[in-house]
């Protein structure tokens, strides 16, 4: 079968799904959906009933790093696996303690025993890290945990970007800056009508 990627144009996670599916030329279908309003075919395969979630001949797989890893490990042209095992801890502390900040800081209502400034300082000290160890990238080329953490620092600081963009970490700011003018990321931010059941499928693009 076709591989088949759930997604929703706006969630980080499944934006890194599609960075690496795009970066791979893996051949799959897109289908966009609402999460206010989740469609049966996409519940009846999804065990969390989140996106990203992917379909495909060996079963389904509905973590976003492991979608990365699926599409990286049929075509890797970048050589983005090929990463320092640090790399892998940068993206379990984007992943889990700069993710809950991220979170307690955008969705304060949400979070009422919680202090949004003190979550946001929180933040901030992953981020004054990721400042210290950027050159271009994290390393010396692009790697996975570039594009597996972008899409969150993205998400981060567009709580007050104003805010963001007067913080000490030129480096972290050149970074985004780049992802978000590029070609890949406009590739992978086409906005697309919400599948229905019978539409005409929607192919990846692949990236250039």
């Amino acid at each position: 079968m076709v591989p088949i990627l759930y997604s929703f144009r706006r969630c980080p996670y499944a934006m890194r799904a599609r960075l690496a599916i795009a970066v791979s030329g893996v051949e799959g279908v897109l289908r966009e959906i609402l999460l206010r309003d989740k469609p049966s075919a996409f519940l009846d395969v999804s065990p969390s009933a989140t996106v990203p979630c992917l379909v495909h001949d060996g079963g389904v797989i509905d973590e976003s790093l492991e979608v990365m890893r699926w599409a990286l490990a049929q075509n890797d042209p970048g050589g983005w696996l090929d990463m320092p095992d640090d790399g892998w801890t940068l993206i379990a502390q984007a992943d889990g303690p700069f993710k809950d900040a991220l979170d307690k800081t955008k969705y304060a209502s949400r979070y009422p025993d919680e202090d949004a400034s003190e979550q946001r300082k929180i933040a901030a000290v992953f981020l004054h890290e990721l400042d210290g160890q950027l050159d271009a990238w994290l390393y010396d080329r692009a790697r996975i945990a570039d594009f597996a953490i972008l899409p969150f620092v993205r998400q981060f600081a567009n709580i007050d970007r104003a805010w963001f963009d007067a913080q000490d970490w030129p480096r972290l700011r050149d970074w985004l800056v780049r992802f978000e003018t590029s070609e890949r990321f406009a590739q992978i931010m086409e906005k697309l009508p919400v599948w229905q059941d019978g539409d005409a499928p929607h192919y990846y693009l692949r990236a250039g």
